[in-house]
């Protein structure tokens, strides 16, 4: 092992895209954030992304490799970064990561990463071309 990577900190890969606070609002039964929260949050982020590569309308057709690493808690804030994986005929790949940082130390923790893919629609909802 190289020295370098002895000293390499684990940083997001992508654009940061989405930023927000996990509120209590947002708890399951053991005081964590619920899972389909922060879903919610990656598929806001992944959304955003798909629509400015596909230059309009974009609807997320699948979510890929999901997987969770380790729990919310309230207070944190919630950054979601977006990378572009792949662009196709009418599609758009987005990888999305989320970080935390914890309001009590506001250390940088990767919670979850998934690969979301979203479809091009014009405005009848029919499948459309990105637009290069």
């Amino acid at each position: 092992m190289k020295e370098a990577d002895i000293d390499d900190v684990p940083s997001p890969r992508g654009e940061l895209t989405l930023q927000t606070v996990a509120m209590p609002k947002d708890t399951n039964s053991n005081g964590d954030i619920f899972g389909g929260w922060l879903v919610s949050q990656m598929d806001m982020a992944a959304m955003i992304t798909a629509t400015r590569v596909a230059k309009g309308r974009a609807v997320t057709v699948a979510i890929n490799g999901m997987a969770f690493y380790t729990p919310v808690q309230v207070g944190s804030v919630v950054s979601c970064y977006t990378e572009v994986v792949e662009v196709g005929r009418s599609s758009v790949r987005v990888n999305v990561e989320v970080w935390i940082a914890r309001a009590s130390s506001f250390e940088q923790t990767k919670v979850t990463e998934g690969e979301f893919v979203f479809v091009a629609i014009d405005e009848t909802g029919r499948t459309r071309p990105v637009r290069a």
